[in-house]
This record gives C-alpha cells, sequence and structure tokens, in this order.
C-alpha cells in the first residue's frame, strides 16, 4: 500500500467541519472573512495510513473503554529511538489528552497554591495560564536576541530567579515556540545542572521535537543520567501528523516518585482511559506514518525558506527571527514604527489574517506577530502579499 497523501499543494477546505482554526473567526472578535495561520495546527491531509487505520476502527462499529497494549508502547517507543535516540521504558509512560493537560497537572503536582513556576518568555501562552489558572506565580527569565538573530539563554538571571524565587518547576519549551529555538545539548546541559543544583523539576514540552531544520534535538533527559530523576518529558503525535483533535499525548517520568504524583493528579481529575480513535491514530502515524513525515517536513521547510526570503526583499522594517525549529514562524515588526496596537489593527482588520499577535506570549513579545507555514504554499503566499500591502499603505 502506498502513501496517498503527499500533494501539500492541494487546499482542503475546512469550512463547515467545526474547525477550531476557520469556523470560529467572528466567535473569536475576528472578520468573517479573515485568512487564519494563528493555532498550531497543520493545513494538510494526514497520513493515509492513519485515515485508514481509523477506518478500519470505525467500521467495527463499537467503541467501548479501550486501552493500549505492546503494539502501541512499541510504536511510540521505537519512532523516539529512530529519530531522536532515546530509550523509554514502558513504566515511564502515562498517556494524557494533551500537552497542556499535562502541563496543569505537574504544576498542581510538584508545586503548592502560591508557589511560583519558572518560564522563558515569550513563550507558548498556555504555559502561564495552566501557572496562573491554579493559583501559582509567574516568574519568567526571558530569552534574549544575540547577534546572530536567534534567542539564547540568559544563564546568570536564571539562576538568580531560581534563588530569589525559591522555584521548584521550571517549564521548559524545546524546541521553543514561538521563536523556533532548538537549545543545544550544552545549553541544556547548563539548564539541568542549575535545576539539579536547586532541586527543580524539569516538565520539557517537546511537542515540536520532529520540526528540526538546523542542528538536531535533544532529549532533556538524556542529556545527563542525573537529568531522568527531575525530568517530565511531554511528547505527542498531534504537530507531527496533524492529529491535535485526537486528544492523545505520551509523557515519560522516569523517576517513580515524580510519576506517582503526576498520577495522582491525573486520577484526581478523572482520567483513566482515552478515547480509542486517538490511541489507533498515534500508533499507526509511529508505525507507517515515515514516508509522510519525510515529504511534509521537507515542505515545510521549503515554506520557511519562502518567508524568509519574502521578509527580506519585500518587509522594511520586518525581521524574521532565525529559527531551528517548528512550524511557526516570529517575526519581528518593530523596525516599522508602528506600535504593537496597530500592527495588530492592521494585521487583523485590514489585512484580514488571523495570526497570534505576540503580545500573547508575555510583554517580550509585543511588536511581534507568529505565524503558521504548515498550509500550502499558495496560501503563505497570499499571507506575505496581505502583509505587505497593509504595510505599504
Amino acid at each position: 500500500m502506498a502513501e496517498r497523501n503527499l500533494n501539500f499543494d492541494e487546499i482542503v477546505n475546512r469550512k463547515g467541519t467545526d474547525c477550531l482554526k476557520y469556523d470560529f473567526a467572528v466567535k473569536r472578535g475576528m472578520p468573517e472573512d479573515v485568512l487564519p495561520l494563528w493555532v498550531a495546527d497543520m493545513d494538510f491531509k494526514t497520513s493515509s495510513y492513519v485515515e485508514d487505520a481509523l477506518t478500519e476502527r470505525c467500521r467495527h462499529g463499537i467503541f467501548g473503554y479501550s486501552e493500549s497494549g505492546s503494539r502501541y508502547f512499541d510504536a511510540v517507543a521505537g519512532w523516539m529511538k529512530k529519530h531522536h535516540g532515546w530509550d523509554v521504558e514502558r513504566q515511564w509512560l502515562i498517556k494524557t489528552p494533551g500537552v497542556v493537560f499535562a502541563l496543569a497537572m505537574a504544576v498542581k503536582a510538584y508545586t503548592e497554591s502560591g508557589d511560583s513556576v519558572l518560564i522563558q518568555q515569550p513563550v507558548y501562552y498556555p504555559f502561564s495560564e495552566v501557572i496562573r489558572d491554579n493559583g501559582r506565580n509567574i516568574v519568567s527569565s526571558d530569552l534574549y536576541i544575540g547577534d546572530d538573530n536567534r534567542y539564547h539563554i540568559d544563564f546568570e538571571d536564571f539562576e538568580k530567579k531560581i534563588t530569589e524565587n525559591n522555584i521548584k518547576l521550571f517549564l521548559l519549551c524545546n524546541p521553543h515556540n514561538p521563536s523556533g529555538r532548538v537549545f543545544t545539548e550544552e545549553e541544556l546541559l547548563k539548564l539541568g545542572d542549575i535545576c539539579l543544583k536547586y532541586g527543580v523539576t524539569v516538565v520539557s514540552d517537546e511537542i515540536h521535537n520532529d520540526f528540526i531544520f538546523k542542528g538536531k534535538h535533544t532529549v532533556f533527559a538524556s542529556v545527563k543520567k542525573e537529568f531522568k530523576d527531575i525530568s517530565v518529558i511531554c511528547t505527542s503525535p498531534s504537530k507531527t501528523f496533524n492529529l491535535a483533535s485526537m486528544m492523545i499525548s505520551n509523557i515519560f517520568i522516569p523517576n517513580r516518585e515524580l510519576r506517582t504524583k503526576f498520577r495522582k493528579q491525573t486520577d484526581a481529575a478523572g482520567i483513566s482511559q482515552l478515547g480509542v480513535l486517538g490511541l489507533v491514530a498515534a500508533e499507526a502515524a509511529y508505525r507507517d506514518g515515515e514516508e509522510w513525515y519525510q515529504a511534509m517536513h521537507s515542505y515545510v521547510e521549503d515554506n520557511i525558506k519562502y518567508v524568509k526570503n519574502y521578509v527580506k526583499e519585500n518587509l522594511n522594517g520586518v525581521n524574521m527571527i532565525d529559527g531551528e525549529g517548528t512550524y511557526l514562524v516570529w517575526l519581528d515588526f518593530r523596525g516599522t514604527g508602528l506600535d504593537a496596537e496597530e500592527l495588530d489593527r492592521r494585521i487583523v482588520n485590514d489585512a484580514k489574517l488571523w495570526l497570534d499577535s505576540g503580545k500573547i506570549f508575555g510583554t517580550t513579545g509585543k511588536g511581534f506577530q507568529r505565524i503558521n507555514v504548515a498550509a500550502p504554499r499558495a496560501v503563505i503566499a497570499e499571507c506575505m502579499e496581505r502583509i505587505k500591502n497593509v504595510l505599504n499603505n
């Protein structure tokens, strides 16, 4: 059987499918005819092997309580070994209905009400939400843009924030969303050693780990054997294979005590088995999706290069931050002279684009826009033309 879904130029009409990205613009305060490139899902059909596996399961017609067996674990573990060089053990795995859910469970498991939790802004905005909504305090050791046009860690500030705020939990985002940084093994070692020194648990959101275009992704827990005892590694096929609505994530916790605390919170939240279709989709993706993944990866990489060139040639005052990973590009509009509010107004009302405004990623994101480029090239080209037109006008 051959892979069928390899035409990434195909524009698939998602309207009328209860699609969060396309069908809820007005409800979310956007113009009805807005072009959406905000939320991080792809406008590509997933692997036909996943389609076929789901179809076959649906034909069975019974959708009772389900659990995963050895085939599921073998598929997930095989992918992690092949693509990230990490050997996982079966007892480490806890499945959750999403990485954000897992972040929330970790906040509840490893901190108390009123504690402070460390993040690195600008960062994926649910990091702040799961901290704040659970009655904890947000502390950020902000990343900074270096002379190489990439974001970097201020290690001195990182350690200072830990000691000054009695930090016991750090939420790491790697590959980093929205900046696209893929932290090196050396950077992770330095971060991890600081966390070890002060007894800080590291929850590493590695959901974009399969989107690496320069360098390589290093699983935080694999950097040093001692890091396994302070690590919660969050992965999911949802970004890699466009399965976000399947509500399936694989959380690896090597340390038994951390695992027990985490599981206590998922039990308290009433989570036991997950949906059978998510389990089927994940297993099929990791077992049979390699050809689709490689083709999609190349297409997205070309889209990123296209946007980089377009910005350089057409958008005066705009700078695209150089990242090594994710299918999200981070554009800095501060050189245009527009303030953040006017920029947002022009993007939404004049360009009729629904992007992610940088301000939702923290104060250091003001004046930026995040664009999801996992879409057909024609859609990305239209987006860039609209930005050009509103800046020129």
